[in-house]
C-alpha cells in the first residue's frame, strides 16, 4: 500500500534531537559534568516514541506493531549482538590483563609522534578487511583508550582516530554491507564503484592523517616493558580472524572464549565464575547503547510508515528542477544525508534510498558507479558525525565519552563531506561515457 508523504511524521525525530542534544549541550554550558549522561539518550528517544504512536492513523495495536517490526528489524538485532559481545569482550580482556598487555604492544611498535596516525591505520585496515566499521571500533577502542591513558593523549582524539579510520575502510571495503547495497541498489561492480569512491576517499584519508600527525604530541613518552604474548594473542586472533574475512559475531566470540581462556591458565585467582562475571559486566556496560539503538530503530520504522521519508524524497524531486548532472549528484548526496539522519544506520539509509537515487542518476544521466558511490560517500559521512549513531556511541560508550565530543574529532567524515562535495562540484561523470552498470 502507498504511503502518504507527511512532513508531520518527522516531528518524533525532532523531539528526539531536541532533547538530547538540546539538554546535553545546554547543561555543558552550565559547566555541569558528564553534561550528556544526565538525560541518557534512551529516555529522551522514550516521549519520540509516544509521540510517533499518538501521530500514527493506525490503530494502536496496529502502530505498536510496526514499532516492534522496527525494533525487531535483522540489521538492528545484528548491531545489539555486536554491542553485547563488544562489550563481553572489552570487558574480559581487561579483568585478564590483555588490555595492558596490548596497550603495552602498541607503544612499543609505535613512534611516540606516530601514534594517532598509526591507530588511524591500523583501524582502516582492520575495517578493509573485514568490512564493518563497528566491528573495528569494538575491536580497536579499548586498546584506544588503554593507549591514550599511557601516552597522556585526549580520549575524544584518540576515539576520533578509531572512528576515522574504521570508516575510512568500511567505505571502501568490497565486503562491507554499505557497499553491497549501493552496488547492487545502483546495478553496477563493486570494483568499478571502489576505483571510483578511492579517489575521493584518498585525499580525505591523508589529509586526515596529517591532523592525526600534527595532534599526535604525548604529554609524556610511555614508558613500556616486556611483551606478554600470550595476553596479547587474543587481540592478535581476532585480528588475524578479522583479516580473513571471518564474520564479525564470530570474531568476537572466539576473542571472548580466548582472552578467559588465558585469564584461567594464566592466573589461579581467576575462576570459570569470575569470567562468567566479567561477561555479564561487559553486556550491562553496553545497556544504554543497546536499548537506544532499539528504539531508534522502532521510531525509524514508525516514520517510514507514516510517510515521513517519502516526504523527504517527495521534496527532493521538487527541488531538482535543473537537468544538470550536478543538480542530480547533489540530490542524491542530499537524500542519503538525510534518510541516514532519520535512520541512524547508514545501510538502511541506502537501501531507503536506492531506488529514488537511481531514479535520480537515469533522469540526470550520472553513471552507477557515481551514484553508487555517492550514496556510499554521505551515507559514511552522516554515520560518523551522528552523536546518536551506532558507531559514535560505541566508541564513546568505550572510551567514556559523551557523543559529541566523539563527533568533533571525527576528521576524515568532515575531509570525506568536503572532498566529496568538491568532486561533485568539478567533475560531474557522465553516464553515458563511463558506465560500467549490469543489469
Amino acid at each position: 500500500m502507498p504511503v502518504t508523504p507527511s512532513a508531520k511524521a518527522l516531528l518524533p525525530l525532532a523531539l528526539f534531537l531536541t532533547l538530547f542534544i538540546g539538554v546535553g549541550s545546554y547543561l555543558t554550558f552550565q559547566g555541569v559534568d558528564f553534561a550528556f549522561y544526565q538525560l541518557p539518550a534512551p529516555v529522551a528517544a522514550l516521549p519520540a516514541i509516544i509521540v510517533a504512536i499518538l501521530l500514527s492513523k493506525e490503530k494502536l495495536n496496529k502502530a505498536i506493531e510496526q514499532f516492534v517490526r522496527g525494533v525487531g528489524h535483522s540489521d538492528i538485532i545484528a548491531m545489539c549482538i555486536i554491542y553485547l559481545l563488544a562489550g563481553a569482550f572489552a570487558a574480559v580482556a581487561k579483568a585478564t590483563g590483555g588490555v595492558d598487555a596490548t596497550v603495552n604492544l602498541g607503544l612499543s611498535l609505535l613512534p611516540p609522534n606516530l601514534i594517532l596516525p598509526g591507530m588511524f591505520l591500523i583501524a582502516a585496515f582492520i575495517a578493509t578487511a573485514m568490512g564493518t566499521s563497528m566491528g573495528t571500533i569494538a575491536a580497536l577502542a579499548p586498546v584506544a583508550l588503554g593507549i591514550a591513558d599511557t601516552a597522556g593523549i585526549d580520549h575524544a582524539i584518540a576515539a576520533g582516530a578509531v572512528l576515522s579510520g574504521a570508516m575510512f575502510g568500511d567505505n571502501l571495503s568490497i565486503i562491507s554491507d554499505t557497499t553491497i547495497a549501493a552496488t547492487r541498489s545502483q546495478g553496477c561492480e563493486m570494483k568499478d564503484k571502489f576505483k571510483e569512491n578511492v579517489a575521493i576517499a584518498l585525499p580525505a584519508a591523508i589529509v586526515s592523517l596529517v591532523l592525526f600527525t600534527l595532534l599526535s604530541t604525548p604529554s609524556e613518552v610511555p614508558a613500556t616493558i616486556e611483551i606478554e604474548w600470550l595476553k596479547v594473542a587474543p587481540y592478535l586472533t581476532i585480528l588475524v580472524l578479522a583479516v580473513s574475512g571471518l564474520n564479525v559475531f564470530a570474531v568476537l566470540t572466539v576473542g571472548i572464549l580466548l582472552a578467559g581462556a588465558v585469564g584461567l591458565f594464566n592466573s589461579e585467582q581467576y575462576s570459570l565464575t569470575q569470567y562468567g562475571q566479567d561477561i555479564y559486566a561487559g553486556f550491562g556496560n553496553m545497556q544504554e547503547i543497546f536499548l537506544l539503538s532499539m528504539f531508534i530503530g522502532g521510531l525509524s520504522s514508525l516514520m517510514k510508515y507514516q510517510g515521513g521519508l517519502a516526504w523527504i524524497t517527495q521534496s527532493l524531486s521538487k527541488l531538482l528542477n535543473s537537468s544538470s548532472r550536478k543538480s542530480g549528484e547533489f540530490g542524491i548526496a542530499l537524500l542519503v544525508s538525510l534518510v541516514n539522519s532519520c535512520t541512524a544506520n547508514n545501510t538502511v539509509a541506502i537501501l531507503v534510498s536506492g531506488s529514488i537515487a537511481k531514479d535520480l542518476a537515469e533522469k540526470h544521466d550520472i553513471c552507477a558507479k557515481r551514484a553508487a558511490s555517492l550514496l556510499d560517500i554521505f551515507s559514511c559521512v552522516i554515520q560518523g558525525v551522528l552523536p546518536y549513531g551506532a558507531q559514535v556511541l560505541l566508541a564513546g560508550s568505550i572510551l567514556k565519552l559523551s557523543p559529541l565530543e566523539v563527533t568533533m574529532h571525527s576528521y576524515y567524515c568532515f575531509a570525506l563531506a568536503a572532498a566529496a562535495l568538491l568532486a561533485i562540484i568539478f567533475k560531474s561523470t557522465k553516464g553515458r561515457e563511463t558506465s560500467t552498470a549490469v543489469a
